[in-house]
């Protein structure tokens, strides 16, 4: 920090809010600390009284904040991920579209280690919207040198990418609702019309819903020919827990399932299944999901929209965080069941 003329000023960062008063009428900020002097402001400045400035001068090997956010928002920004403009130093990254959210999250970890530089995203691997704020950076102080951007720039790069958003694929899918009660009409199933709304938010196309009996060659065979129709993916409603007569585990296995797990160490959602028959996934979605806000499906099924993989050790993993008590009694800041995001 110096002090200059402010005839000298041009190009150079104000180290303190300028206040200007108009006595009855303004009082409030003119100039704010970190404004970059411009020539068209010394008029301004001089009839505010200031015949001299304490500034940061860039041209020794510093960058202003709003420069330096800039730089590390460009960075970071992968494919479905635009960047605002800076704000008192700050740089929004925005998605471009509805998709999942991936986050490298070993590299944002090197990022925040180093000094003076901060960032900070959403929970990856969760639905964001159009629109939605995704990632925050910034440096803390006014000015930062120009090696400590290069070196979070050569960062960012590293990674492949950073940020993304990734669009969902328009899949065709198939529901398959099992249990007699239903099939034989002796209850209503509400579990079709939350599916039609969850995976059309997802951008899919739902095809009519199937109703079979507890019968595995029934259920079989209904599978099979959703297959046969189309479905791109199969998703399984009732029979999911370990009563004797909840088959749908079983019949997934006998229509040529590869099971990846049955169970996931989730609360609401533990009743989970997830299969592949070829390549088409299939899960089956315990009853929590038909009225949970967000449940096992929020986790797993926007993952396969996107075109992603899902193993076993992921789900394992789950159970750090996986967790709900619900929205009334649940004390955390950011919800580990991605709740409004």
């Amino acid at each position: 920090m110096r002090v200059i003329p402010v005839e000298q000023a041009v190009d150079t960062v104000l180290c303190h809010d300028i206040t200007r008063i108009v006595p009855g009428e303004f009082k409030g900020r003119a100039f704010r600390r970190g404004h970059v002097i411009r020539s068209e402001d010394i008029p301004a400045l001089r009839k505010l009284g200031k015949d001299h400035l304490y500034v940061w001068d860039l041209q020794d090997g510093l960058v202003h904040e709003d420069e330096a956010a800039l730089r590390i928002a460009r960075a970071a920004a992968g494919s479905g991920v635009s960047i605002s403009q800076p704000s008192e130093g700050r740089v929004n990254l925005i998605a471009e579209h509805d998709g999942l959210l991936k986050i490298d999250t070993s590299v944002l970890h090197k990022i925040n280690s180093v000094d003076q530089v901060v960032m900070a995203t959403a929970h990856g691997n969760h639905r964001v919207l159009k629109g939605q704020p995704v990632a925050g950076t910034r440096v803390i102080p006014l000015v930062i040198a120009e090696s400590t951007v290069a070196q979070v720039e050569l960062t960012c790069r590293l990674a492949a990418p950073l940020i993304q958003v990734k669009p969902f694929r328009p899949l065709r899918v198939g529901v398959l609702t099992t249990g007699s009660e239903v099939y034989h009409g002796r209850i209503q199933d509400k579990f079709g019309p939350v599916l039609r709304r969850k995976f059309d938010e997802l951008g899919c196309v739902t095809m009519p819903q199937v109703f079979v009996p507890d019968d595995v060659d029934m259920t079989v065979r209904a599978i099979r020919g959703l297959i046969r129709e189309g479905a791109e993916m199969l998703a399984v409603t009732g029979g999911m827990s370990v009563d004797p007569d909840d088959l749908t585990p079983t019949s997934i296995q006998a229509a040529g399932g590869r099971v990846v797990t049955y169970g996931a160490p989730t609360f609401p959602g533990a009743m989970f299944l997830l299969a592949f028959i070829d390549e088409v996934p299939v899960v089956g979605l315990p009853g929590c999901v038909m009225y949970a806000r967000s449940s096992i499906f929020d986790l797993v099924v926007p993952r396969l929209v996107a075109g992603e993989n899902v193993t076993k050790a992921e789900i394992v993993a789950m159970g750090h965080g996986g967790l709900c008590a619900g929205c009334a009694e649940c004390r955390y800041p950011i919800c580990p069941f991605g709740k409004g995001a």
